[in-house]
């Protein structure tokens, strides 16, 4: 079965927001207000100069066991056979906002002039004139990629298997199993769901991993207060004699 995914280069995000936002809101007449797909900031984290952060952009994650789909109660949101992505049909859909409430990566939208919910197709109506994504073609640091991660020679595939050590998925806590990758190669991929990391860097609640830089910084100037603290009692000492 064909499974066609979003594959994320996250090293070459410059965060623009040009080709996953504005371009897809402009060829799939996105409502005012809303977006098929949300940009994260991942950071900064760690410590000086020992620091990092990457861009995120996420949109639908294609899962192979969607929830989205599990909780619809008209069949509105559907996994299509044919190449694994998950559809809404407008028709059918009554917007209860279920599907919404049900996604772990908050990639469905709700259309308040239609009163319908919306979500990223990989522009299916530009794969059927045989042209990429909105987002892909547009994509100024040429981060994005979509196609079928099933075929082994699909140009996704390819380019996952020169990244073999480096994708990822994101948290799935729910067994959605997502089919979006993800390639990092320059920093370090922090497990969290995007919005629930965003949440805790912003109310100081994320707890930073020491990492070994870290450590030898604490090392140092741990050392650095013994020599200190040595000197001072051999002062005492001469002044007391």
């Amino acid at each position: 079965m064909k499974q066609y995914a979003m594959v994320v280069e996250a090293d070459r995000c410059i965060g623009c927001k040009g080709g996953c936002q504005v371009a897809c809101k402009t060829e799939n007449e996105v409502a005012l207000g809303r977006s098929r797909s949300t940009l994260y900031h991942m950071g900064p984290t760690g410590v000086y100069p020992d620091l990092q952060m990457y861009f995120l952009p996420v949109m639908c994650q294609q899962c192979e066991d969607p929830s989205c789909v599990d909780v619809c109660p008209t069949g509105a949101c559907y996994k299509d056979e044919d190449d694994g992505v998950i559809y809404i049909d407008q028709d059918l859909c009554i917007g209860c906002q279920s599907c919404k409430k049900a996604c772990p990566f908050h990639a469905n939208n709700f259309n308040k002039e239609l009163r319908v919910m919306d979500k990223c197709t990989g522009c299916v109506q530009l794969r059927d004139e045989g042209k990429e994504p909105a987002c892909v073609r547009n994509c100024a640091g040429r981060a994005l990629h979509f196609g079928d991660i099933n075929d082994p020679e699909s140009e996704v595939s390819k380019l996952l298997a020169a990244n073999e050590g480096h994708v990822y998925t994101l948290k799935d806590d729910n067994g959605n199993h997502p089919s979006g990758r993800f390639i990092l190669k320059n920093q370090k991929w922090i497990d969290m769901l995007p919005f629930e990391f965003e949440e805790a860097l912003h109310n100081g609640m994320y707890e930073e991993p020491e990492s070994e830089l870290a450590h030898r910084i604490f090392e140092d100037h741990l050392k650095k207060a013994n020599v200190v603290r040595t000197e001072m009692n051999k002062e005492k000492e001469a002044e007391v004699e």
